[in-house]
């Protein structure tokens, strides 16, 4: 692996790890002070999460000056596919089967992370990778 592509990964993990804690704070305050179920707190704290982490991945780990609004519905694009399938899976699991809501949120939130870099790195800034850099 290249230093550059390393860099990036290295990058592209500690946004994800900030959006994690956004995600799991909003989540807790959500599950804590509302009466909504897990898909409503999974929702709302996933949004939170993906605005955050758009913003400073394009930014910062893939440097891309394309089209934000274009990059943005690539990205939409993902979370039109991935938001449905973890939102009706987590909330079975958690409501149907009693596992811990937490422990769910933790394993959409892996799963996010691995398929969320694959996607942006490799169809999202694909060809506008480092096209931000400041010289």
């Amino acid at each position: 692996m290249k230093k550059s592509e390393l860099l990036r990964a290295v990058k592209f993990t500690a946004f994800s790890l900030s959006a994690g804690v956004i995600e799991m704070g909003v989540f807790a305050l959500l599950t804590g002070f509302t009466s909504w179920n897990y898909w409503g707190c999974y929702l709302t704290a996933l949004t939170f999460s993906v605005l955050w982490n758009f913003t400073l991945n394009r930014k910062f780990t893939f440097q891309s000056a394309a089209n934000v609004p274009v990059a943005m519905v690539k990205v939409a694009g993902f979370y039109a596919i991935f938001t449905p399938v973890s939102t009706l899976l987590g909330n079975y699991i958690a409501e149907n089967l009693g596992w811990n809501e937490f422990l769910v949120t933790v394993l959409n939130m892996i799963a996010n992370f691995v398929l969320e870099y694959l996607y942006d790195r490799y169809f999202v800034f694909r060809d506008s990778l480092d096209t931000g850099k400041e010289t």
